[in-house]
């Protein structure tokens, strides 16, 4: 069994994969980061992993998993790996898990595709035919859209309105205003693989469920991105 690590934002993504598919997934709060072992019944044959929450985080996790002896393999971006090409002008500055997810969504989809994870913050990365990386977007994501016009407007409120086309309350509005302007990311970039042929967006992440209804362009919800380019990295080793 392969475990893959997805520690971002807010949560802690894992899967266990036995080679073929995915024997089980969970997540878990980052302050519960050392409890992690307590979800996994069996010691895993390796460890993936990809962290963007910073050094303290990884030390729990690595913390939590120490009682199985099996070394965690942290993934930083390459320059190359997995069928694609990192067109990042400093390649190491791409957060590994926006690597592992184009890496996922490489394997997914032979063609271009535009990669989204609509998470705390949402990013759309740009993967053409050939598997080349051409660069992308990092945004703030739905609910951060939504406490910014909470925290820093005096009269429009945290808001459990719905999306609609054409809002007639406070609370519609700005729920269709934030949707628009996250799906109005994903279609503009969209645009830019016109001519790749039957281009593809692979959409990940926790708000992707709201953003799907949204789009105009041809799309795939996926589980987890990062966790599907977490095993393909570890297979290849």
């Amino acid at each position: 069994m392969i475990l893959a690590l997805d520690a971002g934002n807010t949560r802690i993504k894992w899967g266990l994969h036995d080679g073929v598919a995915w024997a089980a997934r969970g997540a878990l709060a980052l302050a519960e980061a050392e409890e992690l072992a307590t979800s996994i019944t069996a010691p895993p044959a390796a460890i993936v992993a990809a962290n963007v929450a910073g050094a303290e985080v990884a030390r729990r996790i690595e913390a939590g998993l120490s009682r199985w002896g099996v070394p965690i393999r942290w993934v930083s971006a390459q320059a190359a790996q997995g069928g694609v090409i990192n067109g990042y002008e400093n390649p190491q500055q791409l957060g590994a898990d926006r690597w592992a997810a184009l890496i996922g969504a490489r394997h997914l989809h032979a063609g271009a595709s535009l990669v989204v994870n609509a998470g705390t913050a949402t990013t759309v990365d740009v993967l053409d035919a050939a598997g080349l990386f051409r660069g992308g977007l990092i945004l703030p994501g739905f609910d951060l859209m939504r406490a910014s016009l909470a925290r820093n407007t005096a009269q429009l409120p945290w808001s459990d309105g719905r999306y609609r086309d054409y809002p007639r309350n406070t609370a519609d509005a700005i729920v269709s205003g934030c949707l628009h302007a996250q799906a109005g990311a994903v279609e503009r970039m969209f645009a830019a693989l016109s001519g790749e042929g039957p281009a593809l967006c692979l959409l990940s992440g926790g708000a992707a469920g709201l953003l799907a209804p949204a789009l105009r362009v041809p799309y795939r919800l996926v589980d987890n991105l990062v966790l599907e380019g977490l095993v393909r990295i570890a297979a290849a080793a």
